[in-house]
């Protein structure tokens, strides 16, 4: 039996991966700070399960956390694109602090295996492709042209249209938002660790992670709670942009299983696509959630936000073939579910 500490444990996340633990028969503690971005109800964990009401920026409890610890699954964050820039304060301090307090207390205590919530959001846009100038890096989409309803990003050489393809770990990265900058210094920050430390770190690039417990209607929220939560008070889900965004829907139970894959991963830093492999656009999103609610049709509102990108689609190969990872909740049996399933207050 290993003995694995949670940080972030008791929210969406985190509360599926220490059921799955559980069921793997580890011996599991958890440390959460109840923060309100993502608990409105008071902090449970199951029995068994010691818990740390600690933010992972308190030095001293992360220590005390750590004793008797063999590996670490860190999924404290703050997430989502908040409220606005008051917020990035508390995005970096939650997100860098936090791993950078954590790593440090890991390195004194000699634990030397970390699986580390990334996201996909460092990759900014996706990959894509031109007919002419072959792969390419789009520049950020001018406020002028989603004004003007051109959403999709075009060749920076030549102008031309593109074509998405999937993006694999190999790609440079290109954070659009404050939380995607935070997860890139959080990816930096465990990379050294693990070389100065000689330690295995696992980043598992998380995309769109849905399933049943997920938070209510904030600013936190991922885009499927949002139109949940619109269906449950019987408005119709605000769809931006032309709604045809693509992107992985990867249910939260299969993320929890590869959380606890990537605890076999190997020495050194390693980066993985934690995703279903069958893309699909934000517009299919909102209309299968209101289709089994029996919710009004969606609405493309064609509103955008800067921060936002347009395609990201992901390529699962590697964890495949090096954790042994494949998805098995397809997003139209998943997303069936959901728009049933309970969300937190």
């Amino acid at each position: 039996m290993t003995h694995i500490l949670v940080t972030g444990g008791a929210g969406f996340i985190g509360s599926h991966i220490t059921a799955a633990l559980l069921a793997a028969d580890h011996d599991v503690s958890v440390l959460d700070s109840a923060h309100p971005a993502a608990h409105t109800e008071p902090v449970r964990v199951p029995g068994g399960v010691r818990l740390h009401r600690a933010d992972v920026r308190d030095a001293d409890a992360v220590r005390a956390a750590l004793r008797g610890v063999d590996a670490v699954l860190h999924q404290a964050a703050l997430v989502g694109l908040g409220a606005g820039p008051d917020d990035l304060p508390e995005y970096v301090g939650c997100n860098d602090l936090g791993t950078a307090v954590l790593l440090a207390a890991m390195a004194e205590a000699g634990v030397k295996r970390l699986v580390l919530a990334s996201s996909m959001v460092v990759y900014g846009e996706g990959a894509y492709r031109c007919d002419r100038h072959g792969p390419v890096r789009p520049a950020p989409r001018a406020p002028g042209d989603l004004e003007a309803g051109r959403f999709e990003p075009p060749c920076p050489g030549c102008g031309r249209p593109l074509t998405d393809e999937l993006v694999g770990e190999d790609a440079p990265f290109d954070p659009r938002s404050v939380y995607a900058a935070t997860k890139v210094a959080q990816e930096h920050l465990a990379a050294i660790w693990a070389r100065e430390c000689g330690a295995s770190v696992a980043a598992l690039r998380y995309h769109n992670v849905y399933g049943p417990g997920m938070p209510r209607d904030t600013p936190y929220s991922g885009v499927a709670a949002i139109f949940r939560s619109s269906l449950a008070g019987g408005r119709a889900p605000q769809v931006f942009e032309d709604g045809r965004q693509r992107r992985d829907f990867v249910h939260v139970r299969d993320v929890a299983a590869a959380n606890v894959s990537a605890l076999a991963a190997g020495p050194g830093f390693r980066a993985y696509n934690i995703a279903s492999g069958q893309p699909i656009t934000i517009g299919e999103v909102a209309g299968a959630l209101a289709e089994t609610s029996g919710g009004p049709r969606p609405v493309v509102t064609g509103r955008f936000r800067l921060g936002d990108v347009r395609h990201v689609v992901a390529s699962p190969a590697r964890a495949a073939a090096e954790l042994g990872f494949r998805a098995a909740v397809t997003p139209a049996d998943g997303l069936k579910e959901f728009a049933c399933a309970p969300l937190r207050g």
